[in-house]
């Protein structure tokens, strides 16, 4: 119904009046590219997972600062570089791997919780007059390099066998009250990123390493209903930080190789 002249209206909340225009999320078509050119390193660079959201808040009465952008956490990690019959190095998030929390916080570590602080998010100062519109925009990819060498080795002799790695995010879009910590989750985006290499080292540099299926990747799903953000999402530490390096050999105890930062 509409209003009665006489009768003031009690504005909307800003979790009801933040209107969604347009949201698209993807990850690009191109395959992994592998990068052979060290003969310390094997690079690989995955295609970019992406989401952009076109937003509108109308008119705010109230004098309140509202920070909406992205939100993200790893909920599944399992990466292994196998090293022929050696074993194998496994970055690990331990926490997630020994069930003891649901995610992690995937945050750029400074900014927590956002993923960033540059297109990832934009601030809204009321009151205003006027509806303001804005984007927020956040990409992701892996970009990381694994020795052809057996890590707790001092020989680099390359024994590289096969990259294998299954990583799960889901990433909100979210509106968080600057005074008062309220969190309105306005969508919910799943992806995954999944690849598999194998090389030869036995072969010369430049012709060890062949990617594998999946070639290309699930596209994100926009879920129908939100998800609540696990409290893990939100507070150090982040992903970065907290992973493990462990070497796995086939005879012998676990050894940690990189600790995690926190």
């Amino acid at each position: 119904m509409g209003c009665i002249q006489s009768i003031k209206c009690k504005p909307k909340s800003f979790r009801d009046s933040v209107i969604v225009l347009e949201l698209n999320t993807s990850i690009d078509p191109n395959p992994t590219s592998i990068d052979e050119t060290s003969s310390v390193v094997l690079r690989y660079r995955t295609p970019h997972f992406r989401a952009h959201a076109r937003l509108l808040v109308p008119p705010m009465a109230a004098k309140e600062t509202w920070t909406i952008g992205w939100i993200q956490a790893c909920n599944h990690m399992e990466f292994y570089n196998t090293y022929v019959d050696k074993g194998m190095s496994s970055w690990e998030l331990p926490d997630l791997r020994d069930g003891k929390i649901q995610a992690i916080s995937d945050s750029d570590g400074v900014n927590y919780p956002w993923y960033g602080n540059t297109t990832e998010t934009c601030t809204v100062v009321g009151p205003t007059k006027k509806d303001s519109k804005f984007t927020v925009s956040m990409n992701d990819n892996f970009y990381p390099s694994v020795t052809w060498g057996v890590p707790v080795s001092d020989s680099n002799v390359p024994l590289l066998s096969s990259i294998q790695r299954d990583q799960s995010f889901t990433t909100w879009l979210v509106a968080i009250n600057q005074a008062t910590s309220e969190t309105v989750v306005l969508r919910t985006i799943r992806w995954r990123m999944q690849l598999h290499i194998q090389v030869d080292p036995e072969k010369p540099l430049g012709q060890r390493a062949v990617l594998k299926e999946p070639v290309a990747q699930e596209q994100p799903q926009i879920l129908g209903k939100n998800e609540p953000i696990p409290p893990n999402a939100m507070v150090k530490p982040n992903a970065n930080d907290a992973q493990v390096l462990m070497w796995r050999p086939k005879k012998g105890d676990p050894v940690v190789v990189i600790p995690s930062k926190y």
